[in-house]
């Protein structure tokens, strides 16, 4: 941190080592609960209520009635995924407007945080045939988890200046996948050792699954105690006699009518949906990819992400040193071809050829800290100055809230096709056309028009 007057160096303040803890108690979830296992688990709970006598290795072809509407077993994860990312897209912009007007946004924050650590850890209650508990409790997770992150994205605001931002935000991402790894780590032993310790795999799951609430609701105390007392509201540019209705729709409207202004921050913008929502289905989708459709056990799936976990904070680090060479434009860039190189080789991997899969493993992780970590430092350059709070508040309700395409695409594919290797490969398309409109964006055109300084390197 840097004083603009002296060019000295600060220390971290106790509120920014605070803001670190969210990052690793939220992680939890989204490592193994999100990423690696209700996927497969629900579609194994699934599978068991539509085809019953089904014999182990057959293919269920039996749909389920989902509000008379027939899904099929494996597609259930991608359409749970789909609507509560759709549901998130009208509710987060609301959440958004909430926080800049509230005068303790850390317990608006905390409440949402312990609302979705409680929905994790109710799954461990989902068992047998009871595949509607768990869809239920993945939407009522799913959207607390963006509700919460709204808010803790708005924090940062009042925790850190202009210029401190993208070190302390970059440090708590970085610190979210340590913390992931470390539980998915712990989690990965059990289920690969739930014999040994008397449990059968569906318990071992079970565990695993209240562990993840558990340690998102647990965590979530440092940061909560560490900035409860942050008061006062961000200046919003809408009256606050509006109300929180009125007042959030005339924000939303505001805000998109100032990207118009911003041409090249909107084509931005939308580059980052198309490709970041071909990044999150590929996520979503790996551990049900590599356990039905490349017969892996659920142990050596967990065994592939903790490395991917790992090898994400080091790939995130390796951007970074790039970036610094060529410019963040680029090395995103190349990082979105490179994300459709894991597609293609996904789709070409042979049954049980675990090394490849090993290979596909750290290409993920590679390109998964970086394109994440640099995306989010491009977008903030072509922020106008002093509307930080207010875009990064669209930032994060678009992200979570219409990155649905892909899980749609990936579960109708594989409806009509019964296969993952056509779902997964689908997906080419939005890393080519994030990637095409990635190519037509003009930064230094951008960050000039939005009143920013052009860094050395772009």
């Amino acid at each position: 941190m840097t004083d603009v007057a002296t060019g000295a160096t600060r220390a971290e303040t106790k509120e920014q080592r605070s803001w670190y803890w969210y990052d690793w108690a939220n992680s939890a979830y989204v490592t193994t609960t999100a990423t690696v296992l209700m996927s497969p688990y629900l579609t194994s709970i699934a599978e068991a209520a539509a085809c019953p006598d089904l014999a182990e290795g057959a293919d269920c072809t039996t749909t389920l009635s989902v509000l008379g509407i027939p899904v099929a077993p494996g597609s259930l994860w991608f359409y749970t995924v789909t609507f509560t990312t759709v549901l998130s897209a009208l509710v987060l912009v609301f959440v958004g407007a909430v926080a800049d007007r509230s005068p303790r946004p850390t317990r608006l924050f905390a409440a949402f945080a312990w609302a979705g650590a409680l929905a994790a850890s109710l799954m461990f209650f989902v068992e047998g045939t009871n595949w509607q508990l768990g869809a239920l409790l993945v939407v009522i997770a799913g959207m607390a988890l963006g509700s919460s992150l709204v808010v803790y994205d708005s924090i940062l605001c009042r925790i850190a200046d202009e210029n401190e931002r993208d070190r302390v935000s970059s440090k708590g991402w970085a610190f979210g996948f340590l913390g992931g790894g470390l539980l998915l780590a712990l989690n990965f032993a059990l289920v690969t050792l739930h014999e040994s310790v008397g449990l059968t795999l569906s318990m071992a799951t079970r565990i695993s699954l209240l562990s993840a609430g558990l340690w998102w609701a647990g965590f979530t105390v440092i940061p909560y105690l560490g900035l409860r007392h942050l008061t006062g509201t961000v200046a919003t540019p809408v009256e606050r006699s509006r109300g929180v209705v009125g007042g959030s729709l005339a924000q939303l409207g505001d805000t998109l009518r100032e990207l118009r202004l911003y041409p090249q921050t909107l084509l931005f913008l939308l580059a980052y949906l198309f490709f970041n929502d071909g990044i999150q289905t590929v996520i979503g989708s790996s551990s049900v990819y590599g356990q039905e459709e490349l017969g892996f056990p659920q142990g050596t799936v967990l065994g592939i992400f903790l490395l991917v976990q790992f090898v994400a904070f080091f790939g995130a680090r390796l951007f970074g040193r790039l970036a610094a060479r060529v410019g963040a434009w680029r090395t995103v860039l190349g990082g979105v071809w490179l994300w459709t190189l894991v597609v293609v080789v996904a789709f070409f991997t042979p049954s049980r050829s675990l090394a490849l899969f090993v290979v596909l493993a750290v290409l993920i992780g590679i390109v998964l800290g970086g394109t994440q970590a640099l995306s989010r430092s491009l977008y903030s350059q072509l922020i106008p100055r002093g509307r930080e709070a207010e875009f990064f508040s669209l930032y994060q309700a678009m992200e979570r809230g219409t990155s649905w395409l892909g899980t749609l695409v990936f579960g109708l594919v594989y409806q009509f096709t019964s296969s993952y290797r056509w779902a997964i490969v689908v997906l080419v398309v939005f890393f080519v056309v994030g990637g095409v409109l990635l190519s037509r964006v003009r930064m230094r055109e951008g960050i000039v028009a939005a009143g920013n300084p052009v860094p050395r390197v772009v």
